[in-house]
């Protein structure tokens, strides 16, 4: 890696550029090392950001162009004859082959930040006969967004490059890998859509035989059961980190990229963001949401009952938990922010605005108003969150962990919201 870093520093442009027409030809080169340290150089005023962007990108981008063709030549043919000693026989690459023509184009987007799989993606995409317009169309998207993203984390890393960016090069492979398995679980749901719907409704039917619900409550009460099984799932990771300890590298790392993004400049527009996360925003939404349902509701007094117990129980759940967790935050304002953990404001943030915008698009059936109003839910809580760590009130963990308990908190509280209207519909409610 030694000799690279000093071409670099040498030769700049051109060593980038055959550095990545090199290696999506499967040569074995430290990619992501590579552009995080030319961001470096690109902090340091050595290397100019655009080009450096621009010089790997056409070179990951020709070499894919590269892999491509050579693997549009050997064809079917060659693993005909080969393939089963690698145990992708005619079989299997004719079953992959439809695959990947179907769903495999955006796949190349994400395959660039999973080592190992980029090195192959090109060749494969060649035998199996893609469309290489469409391949192309996908290849260099995805080249030169995966340059542009360790180039820039390079940059912003700076002086600290040396000491954070295995760590962060770490958690961008986790990241691709953890794209490529939704992708993957995308794929499956939507080739056995049927059975999986058949599997879980007869689950779930077992334990409410006496319930029947319409196919749309239905899948709302499936897919909130399902989302809240996922945040208890990373809840049990999050306390087994938070009891090992394991926080302190993430919060160091996390905290430094924000305050680098995010220079005291921007100080008015996180003061504003803050304030999104009090009650000066929530209670005009809680009032707001309460006439939506008074006027537009189908089940109002259900529906009020729970977004108050959203409310109440979401506080309770919030300090129940802070105090159990007892862990200080980063600089003590009085008794103000006594204990962080989890962090009241993204928690609150998530349950109270996530249920108001759910309960909102539950009873509207303009697709653009929903996704709009989803997006403007994740937005919020995403500043809310990085206003905290920006004024230092609050840990990264703090803020993740007031995420992923109001995620399960407000799932839990769709899933009995659709399970008493179920059982309102039947008559079983009081």
């Amino acid at each position: 890696m030694g000799f690279l870093t000093n071409w670099l520093e040498h030769y700049g442009y051109w060593v980038l550029f055959c550095s990545f027409v090199l290696e999506m030809l499967a040569l074995p080169l430290p990619g992501e090392v590579l552009m995080s340290y030319a961001g470096l150089l690109v902090f340091q005023g050595k290397l100019g950001w655009l080009l450096s962007i621009l010089s790997a990108g056409m070179g990951a981008s020709i070499g894919m162009t590269i892999s491509y063709w050579i693997g549009f030549r050997l064809g079917p043919l060659f693993f005909e004859k080969y393939g089963v000693r690698i145990h992708m026989g005619p079989d299997k690459l004719d079953k992959v082959s439809r695959w990947f023509e179907k769903y495999g184009n955006n796949m190349l987007v994400i395959a660039y930040f999973i080592p190992g799989v980029r090195h192959i993606t090109g060749y494969f995409s060649g035998t199996t006969r893609i469309s290489f317009r469409k391949f192309a169309i996908f290849a260099y998207t995805g080249a030169f967004f995966w340059v542009s993203v360790f180039i820039s984390l390079g940059k912003v890393l700076g002086p600290k490059w040396e000491q954070y960016h295995h760590t962060i090069n770490r958690y961008m492979i986790i990241g691709g890998i953890i794209a490529a398995v939704i992708f993957i679980l995308v794929y499956t749901y939507r080739k056995y859509k049927n059975q999986i719907k058949d599997w879980i409704v007869s689950s779930v039917q077992r334990g409410v035989q006496r319930f029947e619900s319409t196919g749309k409550v239905r899948f709302l009460l499936l897919a909130a059961f399902a989302v809240f099984v996922l945040f208890i799932s990373l809840i049990i990771g999050l306390i087994q980190d938070f009891l090992a300890k394991e926080n302190a590298q993430f919060d160091e790392v996390a905290s430094y990229i924000i305050h680098q993004v995010f220079d005291p400049s921007w100080t008015s527009s996180m003061n504003f963001f803050a304030l999104l996360g009090s009650y000066y925003v929530f209670t005009p939404v809680i009032f707001v949401t309460a006439f939506w349902i008074l006027f537009k509701g189908k089940d109002r007094l259900l529906e009020l009952s729970c977004f108050a117990f959203v409310i109440i129980g979401g506080e309770l759940l919030d300090e129940a938990l802070r105090l159990l967790f007892h862990r200080a935050g980063p600089i003590a304002v009085g008794n103000q922010f006594p204990y962080t953990f989890p962090s009241e404001q993204t928690l609150l943030s998530l349950t109270v605005c996530g249920f108001a915008a759910y309960l909102f698009v539950r009873h509207y059936g303009n697709v653009k108003v929903r996704v709009a109003a989803t997006l403007l839910v994740v937005i919020l809580c995403l500043f809310v969150g990085i206003s905290r760590i920006f004024f230092n009130v609050q840990y990264p963990s703090d803020v993740a962990a007031g995420y992923v308990f109001g995620g399960a908190w407000l799932s839990l509280n769709v899933t009995l919201l659709e399970v008493l209207r179920i059982m309102r519909k039947q008559g079983l409610g009081t």
